[in-house]
């Protein structure tokens, strides 16, 4: 076949796929009317799961599974109009790694909010402002995120889902590297290149800024300024990418929350996390996880914060792999009651995999 034909059959392919989405369109009018009927959440990470799962078992080739998952992630993302306006809250300012993983997650077409903390975003969520909220809550270099911790103590929304996104730094600016002066940054994200920065620049001042957003803000205002940022703030700021991926190491993974309302159903694949507190004994925190051992239940985080009631009080956060549902754990969590002054279940939902 010529160029021409090869192009005209193309041309064809792409008319029938458009009648196919749009037939796929149709039935999620239909959902959504059901949905509103019975009140039910637009979004389900149970059954985003199921779909993508599905498209990779169907997938002969030669695109990748990585392309596929992509490509229907934006089809849920217009889904989601269609049943009912959903808007996501996440911590900004637009052009945060809080709007990547928010817009890698959920797509162009739901609505988002950009809010100043993180508690603000659980409040939102809890007033039913946002149907769902986005929030960082460890890095692998950095750590547990205390913000999230003490909003997921003091608020009544559960996780529904999480993600994992890595974080990659750039160099953004509107001059060459050479005429760069100064650089905007957070604190962390300094620390984060600090190799890279001292290897490069001998007399660049680095200036602290609250977010990476705003660095890029800042940079695209001044002459012979860079920022440190993501490449979405490059986009939305008019700056270039000077350098890529500048961090001084790769494995820089950020876990985010999603929280709503609900949390998700059994997928058979999942995480639940609980938060407890236990009394001021010797040996109590161990009583407690001698239990999930006892069940078999693998524990994957455990964070702790202070109690703002009591003295050398804490609370601690624990994740494990489990559905709240699951016997095993239903029996553990029973038997763990007994060792605590409190234990609440913050939610279970489906354990991410991939990488976005």
């Amino acid at each position: 076949m010529s160029l021409d034909d090869l192009r005209k059959k193309i041309d064809d392919l792409d008319c029938r796929l458009v009648e196919l989405l749009n037939e796929r369109a149709r039935v999620v009018v239909e959902i959504g009317k059901l949905k509103d009927k019975t009140a039910r959440p637009v979004y389900a990470p149970d059954r985003e799961k199921q779909v993508f799962e599905r498209i990779a078992r169907a997938n002969k080739g030669p695109l990748p599974d990585k392309c596929l998952v992509a490509i229907w992630r934006e089809l849920m993302s217009g889904s989601f109009v269609l049943e009912r306006p959903l808007r996501i809250g996440y911590l900004g300012p637009q052009g945060s790694f809080s709007h990547t993983a928010a817009m890698l997650k959920f797509g162009q077409s739901v609505e988002y909010e950009s809010l100043t903390d993180i508690t603000s975003i659980f409040e939102e969520v809890s007033k039913g402002h946002c149907n769902l909220g986005l929030a960082p809550v460890e890095n692998t270099m950095g750590g547990g995120v205390i913000e999230t911790l003490d909003a997921l103590i003091d608020s009544d929304v559960k996780i529904c889902a999480e993600i994992q996104m890595a974080i990659h730094h750039n160099l953004l600016a509107k001059c060459p590297l050479e005429e760069i002066e100064k650089i905007y940054s957070k604190p962390e994200v300094f620390a984060q290149c600090r190799g890279w920065l001292s290897a490069t620049f001998k007399d660049a001042q680095t200036i602290a800024v609250a977010s990476t957003a705003r660095a890029a803000q800042m940079a695209a205002e001044e002459p012979k300024a860079a920022a440190i940022g993501s490449k979405i703030a490059a986009e939305l700021y008019g700056l270039t990418v000077v350098c890529e991926n500048i961090e001084d190491i790769a494995n820089n993974i950020t876990r985010f929350l999603i929280i709503g309302r609900e949390d998700a159903k059994t997928t058979g694949d999942d995480k639940t996390t609980i938060l407890f507190s236990t009394a001021h004994k010797a040996g109590a925190l161990s009583d407690v996880l001698d239990v999930f051992k006892q069940h078999g239940i693998n524990l994957t985080n455990i964070e702790s914060r202070p109690s703002r009631k009591r003295e050398w009080e804490y609370y601690f956060f624990m994740d494990f792999f489990g559905h709240r549902t699951d016997k095993h754990v239903q029996a553990a969590l029973e038997n763990a009651r007994k060792h605590c002054l409190q234990l609440s279940i913050l939610g279970s939902f489906p354990r991410a995999t991939e990488l976005l």
